[in-house]
């Protein structure tokens, strides 16, 4: 691993044997707080996402789903703690925000299983910073504000918005105390009945009296039937490890096909910056993802296999539809014939917890349910209208999720926990991070610092405003349609949070386009 930093960001790695890295401060040191009173990384994975749903209410809350992949020590697990959409839901329709658009809410249940299975600490323990920020109040963040801001705006008029998340009519500047008492009540009630007053006790009352009144089919049963899976990993060799994955209904299938197909070229003979590195990484992410999108859903509904797409006859098949000098459309291939948060933490023991939960569009359905805080997504938003499609709207099914943790191994052993968060920019940045790291050898904190592209539709190629010139006219020579982001847009190429074990150690990085931090001990 080389320590250098060849990119114009003021961040160095973080090195330390007990790391905790996310999105937020508070939220990291909330982590870490557990670390000190001798919890592990499990533990402080849970305490810092309890938190964000606090202290970062623009990227995930209580009614958020979530996914972890896990090493304990001895073996590698994977958590699909997503809902479903309600049973008796009639909509042909997909709705994008609002309570039409919501689902069961997984990440409390995600958390109680974690800590259960796990975790070193009580379960109540675990809610201690965020009730204090809940109650007590917090200093709003200066980019989180700014999406605050924003989705003010947009969702005011969204059932209990305004009256939870707007006070004295506006979003909180950066630096405001932000107070939220009705949720510390909620966090309160989760701690005490390890997560059953949210689906069967009288929050779950709360939230189906209030999805009533607006016509949602959401009912008590829906919650009450809901349990997380543990669902183990998906993964694909490459460049001498291998990265896993959740299994769909995640798009982290996408970033194993990418890297199944890049297996075909020799990406090592290229510098990581160059035009022909990335022009490779993006015309592999299209393929994809562009089979992502034709094939995964609730598993119970593909019709395509993860093997099948994985199998690396088909991935062969598919590398030899890119151009190394031009780029392509991509449409999905045959594969059988006929706003988000992100916590990684790892301890001293060689636990490491790759963890992400989110409400998916900036503050998910808007929809807040009064009394109680409990902001709810809209994953809802994630199904297709096309008919007999596997992900088509309908009763009791999983959507497509874009929220993906990964997790790196070699030879066995736990090398990498980390994610990057921003919803379609997820698989791509895994495949960024992962090439970056393990082709070319940068830290952590390096592999997070470099420019980012992110592929966005047909030959349309998004870039950060700090990719070089010269790089940006090779890849339109090669034919990509490329278009310059500007900082303000920084959160759309994602927030990146990673933990390599380095010796006896880690090293962590932490995205300097998001408020966070890496911190240890």
């Amino acid at each position: 691993m080389k320590f250098d930093t060849p990119y114009d960001i003021r961040r160095g790695p973080l090195l330390a044997r007990n790391v905790v890295a996310t999105s937020q401060p508070l939220a990291a040191q909330a982590g870490l707080s557990m670390l000190y009173k001798g919890g592990n990384a499990i533990d402080a994975a849970l305490a810092a996402a309890i938190a964000l749903t606090v202290v970062e209410p623009s990227g995930n809350g209580l009614g958020s789903d979530a996914f972890a992949i896990l090493w304990d020590g001895d073996a590698l697990h994977g958590l699909n703690a997503s809902g479903r959409s309600p049973a008796g839901l009639t909509a042909t329709e997909v709705t994008e925000r609002g309570w039409g658009s919501v689902t069961v809410p997984g990440a409390v249940s995600g958390w109680v299983a974690l800590s259960d299975r796990f975790g070193a600490l009580p379960f109540e323990t675990l809610f201690g910073p965020a009730i204090n920020y809940a109650e007590n109040g917090f200093p709003v963040s200066p980019i989180i504000a700014r999406l605050w801001e924003i989705a003010g705006k947009n969702l005011g008029q969204q059932p209990g918005f305004a009256d939870c998340f707007l006070p004295n009519g506006r979003a909180p500047k950066a630096g405001e105390i932000f107070r939220n008492p009705a949720q510390a009540k909620s966090l309160r009630l989760i701690a005490e009945t390890k997560g059953a007053a949210f689906y069967t006790g009288v929050l779950a009352e709360q939230i189906v009296a209030d999805a009533a009144r607006h016509g949602s089919a959401l009912a008590m049963s829906d919650l009450a039937d809901h349990s997380p899976d543990w669902c183990g990993t998906l993964s694909q060799d490459y460049a001498g490890v291998a990265l896993h994955e959740i299994p769909p209904n995640g798009q982290g299938i996408a970033a194993l096909s990418a890297l199944g197909i890049l297996g075909h070229f020799d990406l090592a003979s290229h510098a990581p910056d160059s035009p022909q590195a990335l022009h490779l990484q993006i015309e592999a992410i299209k393929l994809g993802l562009a089979d992502a999108e034709a094939f995964v859903a609730d598993p119970a509904h593909m019709d395509v296999t993860p093997d099948e797409m994985l199998n690396p006859d088909y991935l062969a098949r598919r590398a030899a539809e890119i151009d190394p000098d031009a780029a392509k459309v991509a449409v999905e291939g045959a594969p059988k014939h006929g706003g988000t948060v992100y916590i990684t933490a790892a301890d001293a023991s060689g636990k490491m917890v790759s963890l992400i939960q989110s409400n998916y569009m900036g503050f998910g359905s808007g929809v807040v349910v009064p009394d109680t805080g409990i902001s709810l997504q809209n994953r809802g938003a994630g199904f297709v209208e096309t008919p007999g499609h596997a992900n088509q709207i309908g009763p009791s099914k999983r959507p497509f999720q874009t929220i993906i943790p990964g997790f790196v191994m070699q030879d066995g052993a736990p090398l990498m926990s980390f994610g990057v968060m921003g919803g379609p920019m997820q698989a791509q940045g895994h495949v960024q991070m992962v090439t970056r790291m393990m082709v070319h050898g940068q830290s952590p904190q390096a592999a997070s610092d470099a420019p980012r592209w992110r592929f966005v539709a047909g030959l349309e190629v998004a870039v950060e405003s700090t990719m070089p010139d010269e790089t940006v006219a090779a890849l339109e020579g090669m034919g990509h349609k490329i278009t310059r982001e500007a900082p303000d847009n920084a959160f759309g190429f994602g927030g990146a949070q990673l933990v390599a074990r380095q010796g006896d150690g880690y090293v962590a990085g932490s995205d300097h386009r998001k408020d966070g931090c890496a911190v240890g001990f």
